[in-house]
């Protein structure tokens, strides 16, 4: 008797230990949306005359269908050095993601995007990287670099940092 009681309180020890394990780093639900503000380092470079840059705002979104793939979109606005102003830029991508641990990520993203200045508007193919890293169950930080247009007299560029919340 005291034989089968030793392995059956070992199983249940067991189980239990995997049962909180398993609470404690949740497998997440897919489809998966999430949200995020970011600080927009803008850059409009010319291949002729100065450049321009600002900060502005860039709001983006998404759904994430697994571990490695998301659409997302960005709309972004604000700033002005004097001579250019970003009216918004608004855009759809495709993000391929690498998760290098539980919490930290590498993804890059490719697209379309309009952008509107107060001197011109222009659409075109974009594509850029980044990474993002949990603070939260929920909860991330990112930073990424992206090339909006390019341009055969221009490129608009732009590094964000922000925050992404996940639904």
């Amino acid at each position: 008797m005291k034989l089968l009681a030793v392995p059956a309180a070992v199983l249940m020890a067991t189980a239990f230990a995997s049962s909180a394990q398993a609470q404690q780093y949740q497998m997440p639900m897919y489809p998966q949306a999430y949200v995020g503000a970011d600080a927009m380092f803008w850059e409009l470079d010319p291949d002729r005359g100065p450049s321009a840059d600002s900060v502005g705002l860039r709001l983006n979104g998404g759904m994430k269908f697994n571990d490695y793939l998301a659409a997302e979109a960005h709309l972004g606005t604000g700033g002005s050095d004097g001579a250019v102003d970003l009216e918004y830029l608004v855009g759809a991508y495709a993000k391929g993601i690498l998760p290098v641990s539980q919490e930290f990520r590498l993804y890059g993203l490719a697209g379309f995007t309009e952008v509107d200045f107060d001197i011109d508007r222009e659409s075109g193919f974009s594509y850029g990287g980044g990474a993002e890293f949990d603070v939260a169950p929920n909860l991330a930080i990112g930073a990424d670099y992206m090339r909006y247009l390019d341009k055969s007299d221009y490129t608009f560029d732009a590094a964000s940092v922000g925050v992404r919340y996940r639904f």
